[in-house]
Parts: C-alpha cells; sequence; structure tokens
C-alpha cells in the first residue's frame, strides 16, 4: 500500500487518495470494466503482485468508542499494478476488495494507478471518480430510504390500541 509520504509524492492529497480507494472497491466489477474498455489509450499493465484473495480479521467497538474486539474473518483481494507507457512514466497502483473478485481487484488498482499518474489525475477523477461516487451515493440514498419506510414507532402502535 503507498504511504501518506508516497501519495504526497504522487501529488495526491491522502484524503483524496482515500476517497478514490473508497469508491474504487464499492464500485461493481461490471461499472469498472466498462469504465476501463471505453478508456482511450489503455497503458500497459503489469501485475506487481497478481490478485489473491486471503483473510483479514474484522475488529468492532461497542458503541463505536469501546474496547476492541474480533468480530470475526473476512475475505478481501488484492493486486498490484505497474502501468507504463503512453506517456505514462512509470506508477503503480494498489487495490484491497471485500470478498473474493480478483477482477474487480485488477481493475480498481488500474485505475489507483492511473490516478497516481499526474497526466491522468484529472481524467480519472471526472470519468471514474465522481460518477462512480454519485451512483453509489445514490443507491446507498434509495436503500436508506427504504430501510426507514419499514420502521414501527412502538409508541404509536400501543397508543393506536388504546
Amino acid at each position: 500500500m503507498v504511504t501518506a509520504q508516497e501519495s504526497a509524492a504522487y501529488g495526491l492529497a491522502p484524503d483524496e487518495r482515500r476517497r478514490a480507494a473508497r469508491v474504487l472497491s464499492g464500485a461493481t466489477q461490471a461499472d469498472l470494466e466498462m469504465l476501463w474498455s471505453d478508456w482511450k489509450e489503455q497503458p500497459e499493465v503489469t501485475y506487481l503482485r497478481a490478485p489473491e484473495a486471503g483473510l483479514v480479521m474484522v475488529q468492532g467497538r461497542i458503541g463505536g468508542t469501546g474496547d476492541r474486539f474480533n468480530l470475526g474473518e473476512a475475505t478481501i483481494t488484492r493486486a498490484t499494478v505497474l502501468l507504463s507507457g503512453i506517456g505514462i512514466e512509470d506508477v503503480i497502483g494498489t487495490s484491497y476488495v471485500l470478498g473474493s473478485h480478483p477482477e474487480h481487484a485488477g481493475l480498481a488498482a488500474i485505475f489507483d494507478a492511473l490516478l497516481l499518474a499526474p497526466e491522468q489525475r484529472a481524467r480519472v477523477l471526472a470519468e471514474v471518480i465522481e460518477p462512480l461516487e454519485r451512483g453509489q451515493k445514490e443507491r446507498d440514498t434509495s436503500a436508506q430510504a427504504d430501510a426507514r419506510s419499514t420502521v414501527v414507532d412502538f409508541f404509536t402502535v400501543a397508543r393506536e390500541n388504546e
């Protein structure tokens, strides 16, 4: 994984890198495949670490503030790629996605690397990160509205039966 210092060396703020990683890992594989197939002048992709699945220990906190405890294990897939060619100096991208999805991890790592290439950054933000983020926010808003529609106010129910 690229550290905050390395991200800064690429001219990218650590918060922007985290945002992009969150959006890419939350995107669907189909969305990333479509965006990559539409990408003009694709650079040469070399896998430094081919997508591989593994387990991580998930920790939780009671109320979000208590002591940590081990909640269980989750499957993740990680990948690291090197991009070169078409005016891109060698850049390395990495990704971690929840679940066993090697193609998703590989595509996310490619877009992460493109984000670190100064000549591609604005395009990746405008054509990949921002549209995916908007779609994810719309999906989350819709899911929250669906969940809110099923909330039962037990005090109201009790009053209706009096």
